[in-house]
């Protein structure tokens, strides 16, 4: 059951590091919505969760500064869940159906870094 670890673990990682590098590959798209959603500060805010998604995820990766990195990731995940995804203030159905998938995926990536918070062994030894 150790590579369910492994695999768990590189999957998790390399899903925020690619969430991260997108804020940057994708900077002035990121920007703009940010903007749209009502985000203060979106030149500063999108380049500065970016890095907390790459930090996050490599920490997750290589099980370094393990408690720092999933702390980013829950610092970013909680703000941007409750402001970019208020499916509950959306009319239109189709998109209202979509911030509300978007909201309950973060609420999950949440519990499941916070249930990651509770991991002490973080070594790749099996």
């Amino acid at each position: 059951m150790d590579w369910l670890w492994l695999v768990g673990r590189v999957l998790f990682g390399v899903y925020f590091i690619f969430s991260g590098l997108n804020h940057f590959l994708q900077l002035p798209t990121m920007i703009g919505y940010s903007k749209y959603k009502g985000v203060p500060a979106p030149g500063f805010l999108v380049p500065l969760t970016g890095l907390m998604l790459i930090l996050g995820g490599l920490s997750i990766l290589t099980g370094i500064m393990v408690t720092w990195g999933l702390a980013l990731l829950v610092l970013f995940l909680v703000p941007t869940t409750l402001i970019m995804h208020r499916y509950w203030n959306i009319e239109d159905p189709t998109a209202k159906m979509g911030e509300m998938v978007n909201f309950l995926k973060n609420l999950a990536l949440v519990g499941a870094t916070l249930m990651l918070l509770a991991i002490s062994d973080w070594s790749w030894t099996f």
